[in-house]
């Protein structure tokens, strides 16, 4: 057979067709730039694929389905004179560089490797200029961390199925997740609620009798809590009768200083914070930016630098390119004199930069009408958080009044904000509520004596702690040294597909199995959740990275504790355990009795314990505020599929919508794609609706007999323009219908309708 002619071309292999297409438009004709499509070689699902008995000796097997795209490969590279293995700049992507060559049979002397922290032209063309060799410390510290994933998962998960049922997995980090969030529902359960009181005070001048402001209860000689309400009343006894006067006004500026740029951790915490998008979401999209997207005037451009980073470093060309846009758009003052440099964690790689735009005069304003609108708002969030980590700090003009009677202390605070710096571009996102803010204090001098007005006295109760977000977990596990920045999106899903945790709201929750998995867990395999045994094992696979650690000693040091414990499990492994019922708020219509969380092919769904007697079962909904105002029965969010188009929508109906037989309660039609609110309405009390949709909507009130009844017509419903030729295209109807029931009965009762809406009052 005739040997392949090479050609002066050089390849240049990429991970996915978008980088390929962005990279091709840098390189020109010299260059052909082909897709892997991630990896192409891989451990066997079929088996262990690791001989722990002989060196850890792997057996690495071609994808199955990649067949074509590694045959094309292979044809590509014998007819190149160079290939150029541009993977991604973290271990994994090294890996599949050092895959590709093993897979292909690429020789030494005409292969490079090629890393893009960004993908610009200036980067990819000084990249391709300066080609290194494989790090093989970096290939074997990916290798070290599958092979020690896959022999805890495929050695403790057979444990698993004969311990408890079949399709459990257990996992070097994903157990340890899992054992976080069951930590916390068991505080949840074992708080214990405490008492305490706050006290206020409405205050005013005397003369003139203006300027009310409310000050706290602090304390006596020194901070106090109120405990009781005996507490409280002999406060209140003390200085009901007695002046108030003023001891200290203390006005000062503080500061505040910006966040520094996002590493991938942070950059998952604040989008699901801000933008309610899920770990996994977050960088798939960011991937998206990295690779490049198509930008009017500018062809394909890489929106972002690299996105799996653990560093707080920003190049020198990077925060010239800030500065210059701050004063040039926002002035001197919003500049803080000199480039911000930011300190990464102890034990952070620092191998890449901080996430940040990788041009930061292509604005979110600039590239809006290019991008789908998950990738504008996470370019925004990006772009926001890197100029305003190179802005100028706060200022905010903070009063501080303390009054006294009758020894008792008293406080006000109150903070302006006096100079906007970088909160003109950007403010972070908190994981909890923040406290109602203070009303403005008035201008008041020491020794002034004020009017006490009122005392009002509340009784609290201390909370147990939240329940994890996922935004919270992330930073859990990141605190705890557990993972790293490219595991964190992929354990948090794993844990939520073998449902050992269930997000509700915002929230996540262990579930019946996650429990009994984690227990069996913490009994047979002490050291895999150890939270301390996981973070060193992480610090020893950074070493491998480093060069500091021979990697096949990692896993032997690992595998002979490991394998101790596997024995003793299999030894004492017990009878079966059987997961015990989730139970659910909600009563069977047919029997009465509690329905329980069941698992199916399409997901979890409620269903009757009293199988096969009784069948019921009915989709999992969550419960809005607010009361039907046609029977008064529970609001549910539900979902439906339009017939002709196939896409997913949301409305909301009564408990009732839905009836099985034996039910007592009759059929409530109502429903509407308006969202209840927690508020009613002030005139008649019934529930308020609102426009879906993000951003702030008004409630309104749909009962017709109520002063405060908004009409249809003025709710800001959505209303197709008028055609070219003026006449209004016959959209009033469509519009209407999408706003109440897909039935054309069903929207005659809706109360959307006035006229239903009159027809439910008269019922009421």
């Amino acid at each position: 057979m005739a040997a392949t002619k090479k050609t002066d071309q050089s390849l240049v292999i990429v991970e996915s067709p978008a980088k390929a297409k962005t990279i091709t438009k840098y390189l020109g004709p010299g260059y052909e730039v082909k897709a892997s499509m991630g990896h192409v070689r891989d451990l066997p699902k079929s088996k262990l694929g690791v001989d722990v008995d002989h060196g850890f000796a792997v057996d690495y097997q071609p994808i199955s389905g990649k067949e074509d795209v590694i045959s094309d490969l292979r044809r590509a590279a014998k007819k190149s004179q160079k290939v150029f293995l541009a993977t991604d700049p973290d271990r994994e992507g090294e890996a599949i560089s050092w895959h590709l060559k093993e897979l292909l049979d690429l020789p030494d002397e005409s292969t490079y490797r090629v890393t893009f922290n960004e993908i610009t032209k200036k980067v990819v063309s000084e990249s391709i200029a300066k080609p290194r060799q494989i790090d093989m410390d970096l290939v074997n510290a990916q290798q070290a961390r599958r092979i020690l994933d896959r022999v805890v998962g495929y050695e403790i998960s057979p444990l698993l199925w004969k311990k408890i049922r079949r399709g459990l997995s257990a996992g070097r980090v994903q157990s340890v997740a899992a054992r976080l969030v069951c930590e916390r529902e068991e505080e949840i359960r074992n708080f214990q609620s405490e008492e305490y009181w706050t006290l206020d005070a409405d205050l005013a001048r005397v003369k003139p009798n203006v300027g009310k402001f409310t000050a706290q209860f602090y304390g006596r000689d020194k901070k106090e809590d109120l405990r009781s309400e005996e507490e409280v009343q002999a406060v209140m006894d003390a200085v009901k009768d007695a002046p108030f006067t003023v001891t200290s006004v203390k006005r000062q500026d503080k500061t505040r200083n910006p966040a520094p740029p996002f590493t991938t951790s942070t950059l998952q915490q604040e989008a699901s914070r801000k933008l309610g998008m899920a770990p996994r979401r977050t960088m798939s999209i960011a991937q998206q930016l990295y690779e490049g997207v198509d930008i009017t005037g500018e062809g394909t451009v890489g929106l972002i630098t690299y996105m799996r980073t653990d560093s707080l470093r920003l190049s020198d060309e990077a925060t010239a390119a800030a500065k210059e846009f701050i004063l040039g758009r926002y002035g001197k003052e919003y500049y803080p004199g000199k480039a911000r440099v930011y300190k990464a964690k102890a034990g952070a790689q620092d191998a890449h930069e901080a996430i940040r735009p990788s041009n930061v005069s292509l604005t979110p304003e600039d590239v809006k009408k290019d991008l789908t609108a998950e990738q504008f708002r996470l370019y925004k969030l990006i772009w926001s958080r890197f100029l305003a980590c190179q802005m100028a700090s706060a200022v905010y003009d903070s009063v501080t009044i303390e009054c006294v009677s009758a020894k008792c202390r008293f406080r006000a605070n109150h903070a302006a904000l006096k100079f906007s710096g970088y909160t003109a571009v950007y403010v972070e996102g908190k994981d909890e509520d923040e406290d109602a803010a203070q009303s403005p204090l008035p201008d008041l001098k020491e020794g002034e004596t004020l009017d006490l007005k009122a005392l009002k006295p509340q009784q609290h109760f201390t909370q147990p702690p939240a329940r994890y977000t996922e935004a919270s977990l992330i930073k859990a596990l990141e605190e705890k040294g557990i993972g790293r920045p490219s595991t964190y999106a992929p354990t948090i899903s794993t844990i939520e597909s073998r449902e050992y945790v269930v997000k509700e709201g915002k929230y996540l929750r262990t579930t019946p199995l996650g429990e009994v998995v984690t227990q069996v867990m913490k009994e047979k395999f002490p050291d895999i959740l150890d939270y301390d045994f996981t973070a060193q094992m992480e610090g020893r696979l950074d070493e491998v990275e480093q060069g500091k650690q021979d990697w096949k000693s990692v896993l032997g040091d690992f595998y002979g504790d490991f394998s101790a414990e596997l024995k003793a499990a299999e030894e004492t492994m017990g009878e079966r355990i059987k997961v015990p019922d989730e139970v659910s708020e909600e009563v069977c219509p047919v029997c009465g009795r509690h329905l329980v969380f069941k698992s199916g092919r399409f997901g979890r769904f409620l269903a009757c314990p009293g199988w096969p007697e009784c069948s019921y079962t009915q989709p999992i909904v969550e419960v809005m505020p607010g009361k039907c105002p046609r029977c008064g029965g529970r609001l549910m969010k539900r979902t439906g599929r339009s017939k002709k188009t196939g896409k997913q929508f949301t409305y909301y109906g009564c408990e009732f919508n839905i009836i099985r037989e034996g039910n007592p309660h009759e059929k409530c039609d109502f429903m509407t794609f308006d969202v209840p609110v927690e508020q009613p309405c002030p005139t008649c009390g019934q529930t308020m609706f609102k426009l879906s949709g993000k951003g702030a909507r008004k409630p309104f009130c749909i009962n017709p007999d109520c002063p405060s009844f908004l009409p249809e017509d003025q709710r800001g419903y959505y209303k197709k323009k008028e055609s070219a030729a003026g006449d209004k295209k016959p959209a009033a109807k469509k519009t209407a219908a999408k706003k109440t029931a897909a039935k054309k009965p069903a929207a005659k009762k809706t109360t959307t309708k006035k006229p239903a809406a009159k027809k439910t009052a008269k019922k009421a």
